[in-house]
């Protein structure tokens, strides 16, 4: 794959769901390890015609994606130790800043699952701090996976309160390939753990406008979907994520 050799999506039908829109709060999402180049630019098309918030891909695709947008506003969103999260501080570290070195705007970052759940706070903010250091340094933003649907409420609310302490600038519930997905109550305990200061998103099995509102209507200030046409269509989706 060439990314110099990508063109950048037309612009002309940005916004077409509306300025401030569902659509604005939407990261259109292809995270499928089989996911090839046509169907990176496919999407890429699609937010920028819809006007969502960012597309989100693995980070082999940066650069494509990042070339694609060009000029269309859409942001470009890519993730980090996904979808386990099992990989070591350093590894972490070095695919951020890789990503954001390929013109990521945004980082997904998915937390040590097992310090959350044994209750390591402090291993918690180290991972999540290093991440942090690496994508606010090209001043991208940084997301914090917490894997809702693995966690209890307490190691929930402990997770959120790392990623605040850490320096991250929001917390979002889940991958979409462990199980589970976004809940209302989820987004609620996550948003009165962070307050107003953090943004909090909302992924996995996010399929329907009116899912989407449920979600916006607990303190979700952004969506993660596979599903982000439907949505702002007010059609149901099929998509896990």
């Amino acid at each position: 794959m060439s990314n110099e050799a990508t063109p950048s999506v037309k612009t002309a039908a940005a916004g077409t769901a509306g300025s401030g829109s569902i659509a604005s709060y939407i990261d259109h999402t292809l995270l499928k390890p089989e996911a090839g180049e046509a169907d990176v630019l496919k999407v890429c098309a699609e937010a920028a015609e819809y006007g969502f918030k960012s597309v989100c891909v693995n980070p082999i695709w940066v650069k494509t994606v990042k070339t694609a947008l060009k000029g269309s506003g859409v942001l470009t969103c890519s993730v980090v130790g996904f979808p386990l999260g099992a990989t070591p501080t350093d590894v972490k570290t070095f695919e951020a800043r890789g990503a954001v070195l390929d013109g990521a705007d945004e980082v997904d970052m998915v937390i040590n699952i097992a310090a959350a759940r044994a209750g390591d706070k402090g291993a918690l903010i180290e991972d999540i701090a290093s991440v942090a250091e690496a994508v606010h340094a090209s001043g991208a933003i940084l997301k914090v996976i917490i894997e809702t649907a693995l966690l209890t409420d307490s190691q929930k609310v402990l997770a959120c309160e790392a990623a605040a302490e850490a320096g991250a600038d929001f917390v979002k519930t889940s991958t979409g390939f462990n199980g589970g997905g976004a809940t209302a109550e989820d987004i609620a305990l996550m948003r009165g753990t962070v307050g107003p200061g953090l943004g909090v998103k909302a992924s996995g099995g996010v399929r329907s406008l009116e899912d989407a509102q449920a979600m916006i209507a607990a303190g979700a200030t952004r969506i993660g979907a596979s599903s982000g046409i439907a949505i702002v269509k007010g059609e149901q989706g099929s998509s896990s994520y």
